[in-house]
């Protein structure tokens, strides 16, 4: 048997369910790990690892990075250590500083080659801030941590992807920041990242910016006035690139498979389809029961995938967690790493 890639999982941020679904995970993907198909190790601060181990009675047994071994095994690289109990439930700048270490410490093993790639847990924006990381989010943050010049959040859920002209900023600022290099830009990596995956002659479908693609300028000129030479230019070049769709219908369109990659101008237009689609409810109670979804960064030097859900402040600590996205983005890590994707 030989190990499989390693994959960093950062536990995000210590008061939310991160360090709860890096363990659920790393214990799901077990029979994987033992056939060498991958190696999830976790990241991040021990004490707190230890903390929800405890309080969850998962029953881990946690060795240092190097040891190798199926769960109850996890392998655990210390980013930073803490005397202080973090709560669960409670961000605050020590909670940011300790998911800033996680994160820095992952992006430095993928960097130097000891990780084939990185998932990460969500984090608390605010936290982060609190700490003194002004990012915006991940995104963001992985940029500038491995030099990228710029880097895009492509949003994956079964076959349905959709890539982001923008993300982390007010909805006012959004049609200012649509220029046609951030297009191109955002259109190039897609294509290059579906191809990668064996995707010969993507289809990419670009969604309007205003409503019915802005009805000939009556409800908004942005689309006309960049999106529509931009797709023109790719065309030229025997590229399927289509649009601008009218932003209502062409997440349908794509969910039934007429389009391999959806272009999305803002945070919420993009991301609202795929959760819609990935979060499995339960009417009864009107909580979450199960979420499919993966977030993958697009430009960057190295693999990054993430779970496609937040801190849930309200329920960590509580055993309650579901996992499966943090399953989803190890094991969509892993598939790039064997594939090359960045």
């Amino acid at each position: 048997m030989t190990s499989g890639p390693v994959i960093a999982c950062t536990m995000g941020d210590p008061a939310g369910i991160g360090p709860e679904v890096v363990l659920k995970a790393i214990a799901e993907l077990a029979p994987r790990v033992a056939a060498g198909a991958l190696r999830p190790i976790a990241v991040g601060t021990l004490a707190q690892f230890a903390r929800t181990d405890a309080a969850l009675k998962l029953g881990a047994e946690f060795v240092p990075f190097g040891a190798g071994g199926a769960w109850p095994r996890v392998e655990v690289v210390e980013a930073t250590t803490s005397e202080t109990p973090v709560a669960f439930g409670e961000g605050n700048a020590e909670t940011g500083r300790q998911a800033y270490a996680a994160i820095a410490t992952a992006v430095a093993m993928a960097m130097r080659g000891e990780a084939a790639a990185i998932a990460t847990a969500p984090i608390s924006k605010d936290a982060l801030n609190r700490a003194g990381y002004h990012h915006a989010g991940h995104t963001e943050l992985l940029a500038e941590l491995t030099g990228a010049r710029d880097s895009r959040m492509m949003l994956v859920h079964g076959d349905l992807r959709v890539s982001h002209v923008t993300t982390h900023v007010a909805l006012a600022r959004v049609p200012a920041l649509l220029t046609p290099e951030r297009l191109r830009r955002t259109l190039d990596l897609t294509l290059d990242a579906l191809r990668r995956l064996g995707i010969a002659r993507p289809r990419l479908a670009v969604a309007a910016l205003n409503p019915h693609a802005g009805e000939g300028g009556l409800f908004g000129e942005e689309d006309d006035r960049v999106n529509v030479p931009v797709i023109a230019e790719y065309r030229a070049r025997g590229l399927d690139v289509s649009g601008p769709h009218p932003g209502d219908t062409v997440f349908v369109k794509a969910a039934a498979g007429q389009f391999d990659a959806v272009i999305a101008m803002f945070h919420d237009q993009g991301h609202i389809p795929v959760k819609l689609l990935g979060f499995t409810v339960d009417r009864a109670t009107g909580r979450w029961t199960g979420l499919s979804g993966v977030n993958v960064t697009l430009g960057l030097p190295m693999i990054r995938t993430s779970v496609d859900h937040g801190t849930a402040f309200d329920i960590a600590g509580r055993g309650i967690a579901v996992a499966s996205s943090m399953v989803e983005a190890i094991e969509h890590a892993a598939m790039l790493a064997a594939g090359g994707v960045p």
